[in-house]
């Protein structure tokens, strides 16, 4: 059974790894001719679109906590900013707007959505960000460990976020986007320093401006680094978006290539 989500819809509303020793040249996909460190700091100066914004408080005008806003502790509702577009996910579905920033001013635009349906705890989420994070909202960044984000609406609701960096800030530019359909098994592959090590089996696809399959898909081929954000579950086949970044001088024994799950296109179970 394949379940395909198509990238007509979900495009729009998204924005934005372990690493074992380098393998033969030719037993990975080429690296993005991007140049990347392992720097933590900030993309073009800007701060907002350099970090995951992930919410810790929020609390009413009457001092009471938002509980609407936490539907979920393993996945807490996170703000992306990236190209003067606002990403909300944690929730059921992905809720994306424009955005605008003048001083201590954060303007959003109508905020659009999927069409997806879950458990009402996280549905009552998509409602609450919805009826909070559109029109003006009043915002102060502050350094630290890690950097916080508080958001102030005109009804006095207030939304503390800590941020923790992109792949982007990390690697220390922005990585080449790739399409990787991943095999529904792993498969044994060499490695001068660890025995038996299992791999994953990849080969890049291509879509077009509609999201559609476009070309013959490439071949296919162990993977020597794990996809980071991605749990390979047996017998599942996925289709990933993913962004691939080359790392500058990486340590010993360690790859120079990093691979960072953007969104799961497709999946199947075989």
């Amino acid at each position: 059974m394949t379940r395909r989500l198509p990238l007509s819809l979900l495009l729009p509303f998204a924005l934005a790894a372990c690493a074992p020793a380098d393998p033969p040249a030719a037993s990975a996909p080429a690296p993005a001719s991007t140049p990347a460190t392992a720097a933590a700091a900030p993309v073009g100066g800007d701060r907002l679109e350099a970090y995951h914004w992930r919410l810790r408080d929020a609390v009413a005008a009457d001092g009471s906590r938002i509980d609407a806003l936490f539907a979920s502790a393993e996945r807490p509702l996170q703000l992306d900013f990236a190209d003067g577009r606002l990403g909300v996910s944690g929730g059921c579905n992905r809720i994306g707007g424009s955005y605008t920033r003048e001083g201590d001013t954060l303007r959003v635009g109508e905020l659009m959505q999927t069409l997806m349906g879950c458990d009402q705890p996280l549905m009552a989420q998509d409602a609450a960000v919805n009826a909070r994070l559109q029109g003006e909202l009043q915002l102060r960044l502050d350094d630290g460990d890690p950097p916080t984000l508080a958001l102030a609406t005109a009804d006095g609701d207030r939304l503390r976020f800590e941020g923790a960096a992109t792949a982007d800030t990390r690697y220390g530019g922005a990585g080449e986007t790739v399409f990787l359909e991943v095999a529904a098994q792993r498969v044994a592959c060499n490695h001068p320093l660890i025995p038996d090590m299992q791999c994953l089996r990849v080969r890049e696809v291509q879509y077009d401006v509609q999201g559609l399959k476009a070309g013959a898909p490439g071949e296919w081929q162990p993977l020597y680094e794990e996809i980071e954000g991605y749990t390979h579950e047996p017998g599942v086949r996925n289709v990933l978006r993913v962004k691939r970044y080359a790392i500058e001088n990486p340590p010993a024994d360690a790859s120079s290539i990093a691979y960072v799950l953007d969104m799961t296109v497709e999946s199947s179970v075989e």
